[in-house]
């Protein structure tokens, strides 16, 4: 069986590398001791995605090696939730001997919650015609007597779901339990057990600020919905359709009658606040009915543009989250012109890689 396993022991020494980076690069912004919030140093992924093999009768996931670009078998993956590798294990055990099923398949896409609910995606260069929804549905009645699982079929410009295509995730933070809607191909935070514990540092920040919360590129709600209980009122931004979607779900899931979501990008809000434009999206909503002292901003790895800076930069407390430490110092070099860094922390989302999420508050001088 070919798996791919993890050398824990080297967990430790490449977290404390992180952390030597991190406290180098910003120590130029006077930042205070990095804070330090570790993962799982296994079973850490709720997403994780396969290209398929055809090899005679056998059938088997691969992925590629990025150096040498050779492809590398892939029975067990020491990196994903449980549940990903237990039905890894199943799913090619069905599909095998399914020549329906298994024809012309070329990628396998897992999205797992802690919750215990998994969504498995099936990828095809054929269409998917009645024969093959029916072996479907077929091995989806089998599975769903032993798991949360649902399927989804896609081909080109062909995209079969059979019940949903999201799963719902359930977080803890500070003893409260969180629901979250998180869609196929939509942005979710990939490792659930450190987005546990970043949110847990955002609600500590924020449980002594007073009025209201602007959050931009929220997502699905993932921040703003676990700090809605510390503000009069948030306002937050999103630009993808499925992820606003999702987030108007989860304010209802999550019964938060103090939120509002408006589809639009950093941009266009920047401009909406300036004055510049108006928006038809906007009717309805009073910006100046906010007093908006704290902004959190997520944004891509890009960072952030300088108009939206020069935004964020009049708002008294700025909570920054980066996944992309080179823009985020850029972006600093301009917010600390007007604000000093009060904590600064990193949360190991992508543990034996070179990747770091980070968190920065930022306070008016």
């Amino acid at each position: 069986m070919a798996v791919i396993t993890i050398d824990t022991s080297t967990y430790a020494q490449q977290l404390e590398e992180k952390q030597q980076r991190i406290s180098q690069q910003f120590a130029r912004f006077d930042a205070p001791e990095l804070e330090v919030y570790d993962s799982p140093k296994t079973q850490y992924r709720q997403r994780a995605e396969f290209r398929v093999w055809h090899e005679g009768d056998d059938l088997y996931h691969i992925m590629f090696d990025q150096a040498t670009k050779q492809k590398i078998r892939v029975d067990q993956f020491d990196p994903a939730a449980p549940l990903i590798s237990e039905l890894m294990a199943v799913m090619m055990d069905k599909l095998r001997d399914n020549e329906i099923l298994r024809r012309k398949l070329f990628q396998i896409d897992y999205l797992s919650t802690l919750s215990g609910e998994i969504l498995i995606s099936l990828l095809y260069h054929k269409p998917l015609d009645e024969q093959w929804q029916a072996a479907m549905e077929t091995l989806r009645a089998e599975l769903k007597q032993t798991y949360k699982v649902d399927f989804i079929g896609r081909a080109r410009k062909q995209k079969v779901i059979f019940e949903h295509d999201y799963v719902t995730e359930q977080l803890n933070v500070n003893g409260q339990t969180y629901t979250y809607q998180q869609v196929e191909n939509s942005f979710t935070q990939p490792n659930a057990v450190v987005n546990e514990k970043m949110l847990t540092w955002a609600q500590s920040l924020c449980a002594p600020l007073e009025n209201d919360l602007l959050e931009l590129y929220c997502g699905n709600g993932n921040f703003s919905i676990a700090l809605a209980g510390s503000f009069d009122k948030v306002l937050a931004t999103e630009i993808s359709k499925p992820s606003v979607h999702s987030a108007q779900f989860n304010i209802a899931a999550n019964k938060v009658d103090n939120l509002d979501i408006l589809r639009m990008s950093s941009e266009e809000f920047t401009q909406a606040m300036k004055g510049e434009r108006s928006f038809s999206r906007l009717n309805g909503i009073d910006l100046k009915a906010y007093n908006c002292q704290t902004i959190l901003v997520d944004p891509p790895r890009a960072g952030m543009d300088e108009l939206t800076c020069r935004l964020v930069a009049n708002y008294d407390n700025v909570i920054y989250i980066s996944c992309n430490p080179d823009t985020l110092e850029r972006d600093l070099d301009l917010l600390c012109e007007t604000h000093k860094v009060s904590r600064i922390a990193i949360f190991d989302q992508f543990p034996y890689t070179h990747h770091v999420e980070s968190g920065v508050f930022l306070q008016r001088k």
